[in-house]
């Protein structure tokens, strides 16, 4: 008997201990986003998506593939909540000038094959 619960245990440590996929809990909308991604030419796909936490609410960047586009943020509802920086100036839009610097826990969510 004493064995068996010993196994029980162990394997229960080894489930607790199992590494998360990086798409739980992100939205529908997110990952149906990353789809369209997915089927674009390489040349015009963005380079990442990345989850962070913004004034207490998780939002997503997607990292355009050059310089000279806007980068994009969205909340979790896949709204488009501006651009942070990008373009020619790389100032973004102004709409969210403290993104970068109250940014918090990045998780990398998807990102383009090379």
């Amino acid at each position: 008997m004493k064995k068996l619960f010993f196994l029980l245990a162990i394997i229960a440590v080894c489930c607790s201990f199992q590494k998360k996929k990086p798409t739980q809990s992100v939205p529908k909308c997110i990952l149906d986003k990353i789809e369209v991604y997915k089927k674009k030419e390489k040349h015009e796909q963005p380079q990442n998506v990345i989850e962070y936490e913004y004034k207490g609410k998780k939002v997503y960047y997607v990292t355009m593939p050059c310089c000279d586009f806007f980068n994009e943020l969205y909340d979790a509802k896949g709204n488009l909540m501006g651009h942070p920086d990008g373009g020619f100036t790389g100032k973004g839009d102004g709409k969210l000038p403290d993104f970068t610097e109250t940014k918090k826990k990045e998780r990398i969510i998807w990102q383009a094959q090379k």
